[in-house]
């Protein structure tokens, strides 16, 4: 196997995914730097939610799909026949675009995971609720309410929850599907920081349409066209000093 660069959680090689037999992500080569943040733009239709969900195999209950090439995460192809998907997905976790805490309290939300995995045998339940909620800078806004239910949360404070819901099973990578599309901007913006934090402990992947938050929030970005990767670079010079003649059209405006 050839050698993994010790800065990149996942270095995705030559991969292709197919819907049936229309091709969405075509060739695609990205290094997801280890504990920083990777945003991935383009417009609607042009496989990064695809390539998001790629990353943890949540598109393997779809009828039909088929990929080539490499996801490696560690150094290990997360697309090999032996690998345990459950496990896989606890340690790359999804935040979705919409809030969608359980129908249950916020404690019970939190607990979901450890419980269903069985981590409460080896670890004290009330302390991991507690040490997500605070990892997901939610524990003072609702440590007098933890069985109160999770829906009576505003939408920004849901968001959060789910977050620290997806931190409870201890993930090492943590997915965000335009995680702050259905927020206002002061709870964009609460995320956003969360997010800065989060990367002290967590390599981050979110896909958004907003350029300005990509530009904000993330180490490194990757713009898609049409299932390709157009390119890939520090978001500064991404955004500042684009290689690509269709990079510098999209993030000003025109094309797209």
């Amino acid at each position: 196997m050839m050698n993994i660069n010790a800065t990149n959680k996942i270095e995705v090689q030559q991969f292709s995914f197919f819907y049936g037999e229309f091709q969405a992500l075509i060739d695609l080569n990205i290094p997801i730097r280890t504990n920083q943040i990777t945003a991935l733009i383009g417009p609607s239709g042009c496989g990064k939610s695809t390539f998001l969900r790629a990353l943890n195999r949540m598109n393997d209950t779809i009828p039909g799909i088929r990929t080539n090439g490499r996801v490696l995460l560690d150094g290990e192809n997360i697309y090999a026949p032996e690998v345990d998907v459950v496990e896989l997905r606890q340690r790359v976790g999804m935040v979705f675009q919409r809030p969608n805490p359980f129908p249950q309290s916020i404690y019970d939300n939190v607990a979901f995971g450890p419980r269903v995995l069985g981590m409460t045998k080896t670890h004290n339940l009330d302390d991991m609720v507690e040490e997500s909620l605070r990892g997901a800078v939610l524990w003072d806004e609702v440590k007098d309410r933890l069985r109160s239910p999770a829906l009576a949360l505003n939408p920004g404070q849901q968001q959060r929850l789910c977050i620290a819901r997806a931190i409870a099973v201890k993930p090492e990578v943590i997915l965000m599907d335009e995680p702050c599309s259905a927020l206002d901007p002061v709870a964009t913006l609460h995320v956003e920081s969360l997010m800065r934090q989060l990367s002290e402990n967590y390599t981050i992947v979110i896909v958004t349409h907003s350029m300005q938050q990509a530009g904000r929030a993330s180490d490194w970005t990757g713009f898609f066209w049409l299932g390709r990767l157009v390119e890939f670079n520090e978001t500064g010079a991404l955004f500042t000093n684009p290689k690509e003649e269709l990079t510098e059209l999209y993030i000003t405006g025109r094309q797209g």
